[in-house]
């Protein structure tokens, strides 16, 4: 399908850490198969979001990814707003930067969610540079509700974020709306005409 319809799809999400545990390799070869070049971890549950596990899951992370370079694909790891949270004076997402070797982890950064959790994605540019391969482009409407919105339509300042792309290190840019209605496709083709439009 994706063929005739002259796409391809570079990146899929894999769930949570577990799928790392759970027929690791042939989930590698299934996305070979697929053209993708990335697997991503998409979600860490509440239950989970401990010190220790975020250090474990760093730990898993180093050795899946190792196994995926192996077999030619990477794999990263996608921000919610939760990894901002200080967690007994360390915040999550800055431990898992620290933790896991670049080499064989790629972070997939989601700039919705990192400015929800009330950092900027260009400090961490600089803080971790080259560390952010893909990025969610994601807009976000006022406060106090801080909805998601069409891109373009909120508040992020994408020409800013964008004009740091390479000292991020990235190299896919994904639209995304987790809630568009009424029309899915409607919300891409505003997002995609502002991107086209859009100077950095």
């Amino acid at each position: 399908i994706l063929r005739s319809l002259d796409l391809d799809a570079p990146s899929a999400h894999i769930g949570t850490p577990a799928a790392l545990t759970n027929n690791w390799e042939q989930t590698i070869e299934n996305a070979k198969i697929m053209g993708h070049k990335y697997l991503i971890v998409a979600y860490i549950e509440e239950k989970d979001r401990t010190l220790d596990n975020f250090r474990r899951y760093a730990d898993l992370f180093n050795s899946a990814g190792e196994t995926a370079r192996k077999a030619g694909v990477r794999l990263g790891y996608h921000n919610h707003d939760f990894e901002f949270k200080s967690m007994e004076g360390v915040i999550p997402y800055d431990l898992l930067l620290e933790r896991t070797d670049p080499k064989l982890v790629a972070m997939e950064m989601d700039l919705f969610w990192v400015t929800k959790g009330g950092k900027t994605p260009q400090e961490y540019f600089n803080r971790f540079p080259g560390r952010f391969e893909a990025v969610h482009v994601k807009d976000m409407g006022p406060a106090p509700e801080q909805r998601m919105v069409d891109v373009g339509k909120g508040q992020i300042d994408f020409a800013r974020i964008f004009a740091q792309h390479k000292r991020a290190g990235t190299k896919y840019f994904f639209v995304e709306h987790d809630n568009p209605a009424p029309s899915p496709l409607g919300s891409a083709k505003v997002s995609f005409d502002y991107l086209k439009r859009l100077k950095f």
